[in-house]
């Protein structure tokens, strides 16, 4: 068990760390005008960020010990190529959610 105290520095420590990332960026930086190079790169983001959250429930899949799983990877392929044709993102996930629930069914 956690001594109260320690929940409570562990608390006020993270909102503290939270508060000074933003700060940096709102707080020195928001008023100013970003260079152009930095705009484009801070438009990845999302796209960079997205795929490194999914990849290791495709690869390594808790459900099956972290072996990998025939369904996820159908499922991912079909979401790739799918975002690749389309570049829409709904099209992308409502695809990619319909070829898991399929293949759950076909391969069980």
């Amino acid at each position: 068990m956690i001594d109260t105290s320690n929940i409570w520095v562990v608390i006020f420590g993270l909102g503290l760390g939270s508060f000074a990332m933003r700060f940096v960026f709102l707080g020195f930086v928001g008023d100013r005008q970003l260079p152009d190079w930095l705009l484009r790169h801070l438009r990845y983001t999302a796209v960079a960020v997205l795929p490194a959250l999914v990849a290791p429930l495709v690869l390594w899949p808790q459900a099956t010990g972290g072996q990998p799983d025939p369904a996820r990877l159908i499922t991912a392929a079909v979401a790739i190529v799918v975002g690749y044709l389309t570049k829409n993102v709904i099209v992308t996930m409502l695809s990619g959610a319909a070829t898991l629930i399929v293949m759950g069914y076909v391969l069980g």
